[in-house]
C-alpha cells in the first residue's frame, strides 16, 4: 500500500473518531449560548437531540471502529472496569471545589413548572450520560487522541504501547473539557490507564459508563442537578 494510500486511510479513520465528539461539542456551546427558551422552544431539548445525533453518528460509523471488534474483556477487567468507574464517580461528587471548577457550573435540571420531573428529558439525558458519552468520548480521547499524540498512523499503534506523555496531555486536554477540570483530570488518567494496561477499549469505555451512569441516578436520587 502507497504512503498515499496509507495516509488517507488514516485521515478517514481519524475523521470517523473525531465528528461525533466535533457535533457533541457543538450542542454543548449551542446549550451554553442560548436563552433557557429560544423561539418558544426549550433548550433542554438540545440534551435530546444530542443523544440521538450523536448517537446516530456512532452508529453510522460503527463497522469503522476497529478496535471495539476485540476479544469481550475478562472478568478480571470487569471487575476492575467497574470498581475504577465506582472510584472516579466518588472522588467526582467530592471534587465540586471553587478552585477545581471553570467558573460556575452548568446544570440541567429536569423540573417541569408543576413541580415534578420531566421524565421524557430524563432517559434521554441518562442515555447520553450512560452510553453515548462514554462510547464517544473513549473513541475520541483514548483510542484516537492518545495513539496519534505518539504516532500520527494511530492505527497501527497498539494500546499497550502508548507512552506516559500521551497519557498526560490527552487527560489534561480531557479535563479541559469538563467544568470540574481537576475531577476532568483524575478521571482522564484512569480511563487512559486502562486502555493501556488491557489494551481493550471495552474496559475505559465500561468504566466511563458506571461513572456516569450511578452518577446519572444519584443526581436524580438527590437533586443535585449542578452535577449535570
Amino acid at each position: 500500500m502507497s504512503d498515499a494510500n496509507i495516509s488517507n486511510q488514516t485521515f478517514s479513520a481519524a475523521m470517523v473518531r473525531i465528528l461525533p465528539f466535533a457535533v457533541f461539542m457543538a450542542f454543548v456551546m449551542a446549550g451554553s449560548v442560548l436563552p433557557d427558551v429560544t423561539a418558544g422552544w426549550d433548550v433542554r431539548n438540545l440534551f435530546t437531540l444530542r443523544a440521538l445525533v450523536v448517537g446516530g453518528l456512532l452508529l453510522i460509523f460503527w463497522r469503522r471502529y476497529t478496535e471495539l471488534y476485540v476479544t469481550v474483556p475478562s472478568r478480571g477487567e470487569c471487575v476492575l472496569a467497574v470498581t475504577s468507574g465506582l472510584a472516579v464517580f466518588v472522588m467526582w461528587i467530592n471534587l465540586d471545589i471553587p478552585w477545581a471548577t471553570f467558573g460556575e457550573m452548568q446544570t440541567f435540571d429536569p423540573m417541569r413548572d408543576d413541580g415534578g420531573i420531566d421524565w421524557f428529558l430524563v432517559q434521554f439525558r441518562l442515555l447520553g450520560l450512560a452510553i453515548v458519552v462514554p462510547v464517544m468520548e473513549e473513541l475520541f480521547w483514548r483510542s484516537f487522541l492518545m495513539r496519534w499524540i505518539d504516532r500520527q498512523d494511530f492505527l497501527v499503534l497498539p494500546a499497550n504501547q502508548i507512552g506516559i506523555r500521551a497519557l498526560v496531555i490527552s487527560s489534561v486536554l480531557f479535563a479541559s473539557e469538563h467544568q470540574l477540570w481537576l475531577a476532568g483530570l483524575i478521571a482522564g488518567l484512569v480511563y487512559g490507564t486502562l486502555y493501556v494496561r488491557t489494551g481493550n477499549l471495552w474496559v475505559p469505555i465500561i468504566s466511563h459508563a458506571v461513572t456516569n451512569s450511578v452518577l446519572g441516578f444519584w443526581i436524580l436520587a438527590t437533586g443535585n442537578w449542578r452535577f449535570w
